[in-house]
């Protein structure tokens, strides 16, 4: 029954005991209270009744943890997707009427089903072009998302859903001149409560038990404290206490073109996020993706979720990232979230309603906190300043731009530091530093302990690929070789490093074979590729260059190369860096002087 179920579900089913049972059952009764909070705001934000924003935390949360790779994904509406669905949908249907809850349903079920598709046709693949620096750039960035939009709740600013963040601090810097806002108060009791716990015992359900202590905070400052006339703390209020209910996503078929069209446009997005925030996670807690399951289970989370009453959803960083900091050790802290928030909605309603959002912005305080991760921007800042700067413009992104926005910004910097590299291949010249039997080939580019290189056979060294984007580099480099005083007119190169070329490249060596040729001299290769002698073939450079100038060792090629050199010139070298060069000729007899007369 086990094999059955992780064939079905993957294989997060072997991880699954009871401690893990135990954890994620903790993990999952703070979760689905924040869930509440977000889903009202997100549906309003979306255009749609705010109960949606309820179904949508239920349904899709168990089905893409289930079918999913990620264990600690929590698949729900975000804002992003909420602001985009509103901006795509609106011009079609007014916003909240039946109709426009009818195209929003449709949307989601052709959303699902281009995600599914994507997954199952195993193009998963193109999330590896997100690198770990956009990552954590993105991580970091959202952190400080979070930790700002946590504040609108915890100083109770008077703003709209969805402010922008420079809203949220411009008004946040107003608020200082009167600390003496009581959702601030409840705030810090969260955020004190949380982090003393956490540092006791990090078994304990520490963001539960800050959820408590800020309820009780805010009971006391709405209750016995109130004769003080410090205001009230708000809390949720009055929560729908319905389950998802099934319903049929119909639509005008003539609605379809614009349909697909937004739902094309909503998938792209979502995909993005969801990947993002996986891949994020996953570098804390060391699980590895499969993009392909992940994606098949954010399909099948919108394709069974427009059935049940929920609109759009993916991977909602403010409830994976907390479920991840409670300690979730498998999918099944999902899925319990989301049996935990319809029991909370049906069986505790009356307590629900008294949750201060101060609290809940306490929490996401602690959060944001702890995926700043400081030590390891040291660390990158050491290591490559380059990878440092893709990182702090993902972060700038994410914090200025939509977070679909700032993963392109940042992948987009991230490919074109990675073209810049490639199209420098390292060509290093290489000599001996010694005529000992033993000795080895050695860079000698700068090196002051290197031999005079031979003057008609030169030896380089090819590190990289030669496409189309490093050609003019490559080019460069070879008429620098050939315009040198005294230019050695034979070149050798080690192309055991040369791990591509595409057919600008094969063109390239095509070129550099004539022009070498024309001054008398030729060209030879060291152990190319098999790739790489598949495009010479293909482009019949092989036919040209002859088999004979392609060696498997460094020895032999030298052996085979040092005879076809000018006899003249080597009889006149005292460099003689080879040992097949030939000895030196003789020196000639001093005539005797001419007798006297």
């Amino acid at each position: 029954m086990k094999r059955a179920a992780r064939r079905l579900f993957g294989p997060w089913v072997d991880r699954v005991d009871r401690r893990t049972l135990r954890a994620d059952s903790m993990a999952a009764l703070p979760n689905a209270v924040l869930a509440l909070p977000q889903g009202i705001a997100f549906a309003s934000l979306a255009g749609l009744p705010p109960v949606y924003g309820i179904y949508s935390a239920i349904v899709p949360c168990a089905v893409a943890a289930l079918f999913g790779s990620s264990w600690h994904v929590i698949s729900g509406p975000t804002n992003a997707n909420s602001l985009a669905l509103f901006a795509l949908l609106s011009p079609l249907a007014l916003a909240g009427g039946s109709e426009y809850i009818r195209l929003a349903l449709a949307v989601t079920v052709l959303v699902g089903l281009m995600q599914w598709l994507v997954g199952a046709l195993r193009l998963g693949s193109l999330a590896n072009f997100i690198s770990p620096s956009v990552l954590m750039g993105f991580t970091s960035g959202a952190a400080l998302m979070i930790a700002v939009h946590a504040l609108k709740d915890v100083m109770a600013l008077a703003l709209p859903v969805g402010p922008h963040a420079s809203a949220v601090m411009t008004a946040a810097l107003g608020r200082l001149a009167d600390p003496r806002e009581p959702a601030l108060f409840v705030g810090l009791v969260t955020l004190g409560a949380t982090v003393l716990a956490r540092r006791l015992n990090r078994r304990l359900p520490f963001m539960l038990v800050g959820l408590v202590a800020g309820g009780v905070a805010a009971w006391a400052v709405n209750g016995p404290l109130a004769r003080w006339g410090l205001g009230r703390v708000q809390v949720v209020g009055p929560i729908p206490g319905v389950l998802p209910p099934l319903s049929w996503p119909a639509f005008e078929i003539e609605r379809l073109r614009d349909l697909l069209g937004i739902a094309f446009a909503l998938s792209i997005v979502a995909l993005g996020q969801s990947i993002s925030i996986a891949k994020a996670i996953a570098l804390r807690s060391g699980q590895r993706i499969d993009a392909n399951r992940e994606f098949i289970g954010q399909g099948l989370s919108n394709l069974v979720g427009g059935f049940f009453s929920c609109y759009l959803s993916c991977g909602s960083l403010n409830r994976s990232l907390p479920n991840l900091e409670a300690g979730a050790r498998t999918p099944l802290a999902a899925v319990f979230s989301a049996a935990a928030l319809v029991l909370l909605v049906l069986l505790v309603e009356p307590l629900l309603e008294l949750i201060p959002l101060a609290a809940i912005g306490g929490l996401l305080l602690f959060v944001a906190w702890s995926l700043l991760d400081l030590p390891r921007w040291r660390r990158l800042a050491r290591a490559n300043r380059t990878e440092l700067a893709v990182a702090g413009a993902t972060a700038v992104a994410t914090l200025v731009t939509r977070m679909d926005m700032a993963i392109l910004i940042g992948t987009v910097a991230s490919l074109v530091v990675y073209l810049q590299r490639t199209s420098r291949p390292a060509m290093r010249s290489m000599g001996f530093e010694t005529m000992e039997a033993e000795r080895r080939l050695e860079v000698v580019d700068d090196s002051s302990a290197a031999l005079p290189e031979c003057p008609q056979l030169k030896l380089l060294r090819m590190e990289g690929s030669v496409y189309f984007g490093a050609v003019q580099h490559v080019s460069d480099r070879l008429h620098g070789l050939r315009e040198a005083p005294g230019h050695a007119r034979h070149l050798l190169v080690m192309s055991k490093s040369m791990n591509f070329i595409d057919h600008a490249g094969a063109e390239l060596w095509e070129t550099e074979l004539r022009t070498r040729r024309a001054e008398g001299g030729d060209l030879y290769f060291h152990r190319p590729r098999p790739g790489v002698i598949e495009t010479w073939e293909a482009s019949g450079f092989s036919a040209q260059l002859g088999r004979d100038h392609v060696f498997d060792d460094k020895r032999s090629a030298i052996a085979a190369i040092v005879p076809r050199l000018d006899p003249a010139v080597c009889a006149a070298c005292r460099a003689r860096v080879f040992w097949e060069c030939p000895p030196p000729p003789p020196p000639q007899p001093t005539p005797a002087p001419a007798p006297a007369p």
